[in-house]
């Protein structure tokens, strides 16, 4: 593994995410000095030769500001209206700050489907390539205006996960109204610690994340940006997690800043697998025995229908699945080669037995290692 001067050293592409909680103060109005701020950050990392995305929330929170809320709508209709006020006023802030420092920016509001659909997602990975490649900073955000559940991304920490992930990018920054990462709530005990560096986002790591969000006004929590972080350092791209109100960006890339930093895996994975086992939509889990969840770790083997204890969700062959030991948490993510309900009749079966099973030839592992990424 890379030490973590090298980390900074070779940095490239950076991915930016920052929330509404940075971006808004209480009475869901913007912040000019913090947006300013930020502008003047991200213009001075461009300056210096990084290719920077900027994955930004806020949309509904402003949009809120102007209808008169005050606590975020429950119903869609009313997010998506303010989303549609938000999102026009929110851009237009970022465009004259950015114009400020000579630079030109680009709007692309996504969806879930552009990133579950692997020819919309090589086609938005191209058009944000092409806008790094012309000097422009895009601006990401999810298109609440016209998303449902069904084709919701989740949260803008996910989109960030995301985005960094069809990129390929070299680091991402997640900007929170927190310091970084600490060893209990901050916001309950005067003695919490900020955590430095973490290795490896263990469950043990997730606990330190109450599973509440922030503000009435924001969606996500620490544990969402915990999963976000996770998925990207498991694909092999570093992320640092930082307090966004009065950050120096140049400092905070060059490792000099407050923040926490999450090292990644030792090898970093190809841009089809991190589709694969993070982007992708899982439709269903399998919770495996000890023994194939070794088998897996251990010599990336195939999902046999043997090790196959539990299944949830409902999928059909092709669907992407979770493979998961028996607490539940995810080691990995494939494609299955036979429905929830056949799976049902197999699991915990030899293969040589599928056939009888089922009345019909098929193969002999549920998701074969060449369509599986273990994390």
């Amino acid at each position: 593994m890379k030490s973590q001067e090298a980390l900074f050293q070779d940095l490239r592409t950076l991915v930016v995410k920052v929330g509404t909680r940075v971006l808004c103060d209480e009475d869901n109005t913007l912040s000019q000095t913090r947006l300013a701020n930020l502008a003047s950050g991200i213009s001075g990392l461009h300056d210096r030769g990084y290719s920077v995305v900027l994955v930004t929330s806020g949309a509904v929170g402003v949009g809120m500001g102007v209808l008169g809320y005050s606590q975020r709508p429950t119903v869609p209709a009313e997010k998506q209206a303010c989303a549609a006020i938000g999102q026009i006023r929110l851009m237009q802030a970022y465009a004259d700050l950015f114009q400020s420092h000579g630079k030109t920016v680009a709007q692309i509001l996504l969806t879930g489907d552009d990133f579950r659909d692997q020819k919309r997602f090589n086609s938005v990975r191209q058009t944000v390539r092409t806008l790094l490649a012309k000097g422009v900073v895009p601006i990401v955000n999810e298109n609440d205006t016209v998303t449902m559940e069904e084709i919701k991304v989740g949260d803008n920490d996910k989109l960030s996960a995301d985005v960094a992930q069809f990129l390929e990018a070299d680091l991402l920054v997640i900007l929170s109204d927190e310091e970084g990462l600490y060893d209990k709530n901050p916001k309950a005990h005067k003695d919490a610690r900020r955590i430095e560096v973490v290795e490896r986002i263990t469950s043990e790591i997730l606990k330190l994340a109450e599973e509440k969000p922030g503000s009435a006004v924001s969606v996500g929590g620490m544990r969402a940006k915990l999963n976000a972080i996770r998925q990207v350092t498991e694909a092999g791209t570093p992320a640092v997690l930082a307090r966004g109100h009065r950050v120096n960006l140049v400092e905070l890339v060059q490792g000099r800043g407050q923040g926490t930093l999450f090292l990644p895996r030792s090898t970093r994975i190809g841009r089809k697998q991190r589709w694969l086992a993070f982007v992708s939509k899982a439709k269903g889990q399998l919770l495996l025995d000890a023994g194939a969840v070794k088998a897996l770790q251990g010599r990336h083997s195939s999902v046999l229908p043997a090790g196959i204890k539990k299944v949830r969700g409902t999928f059909e062959p092709g669907d992407f699945v979770e493979v998961c030991g028996l607490d539940g948490e995810a080691i990995g993510r494939g494609r299955a080669a036979y429905s929830s309900a056949d799976v049902e009749k197999i699991k915990g079966q030899k293969s040589a037995r599928i056939a009888e099973i089922l009345e019909r030839k098929g193969p002999g592992e549920v998701i074969h290692r060449d369509r599986l990424v273990v994390y």
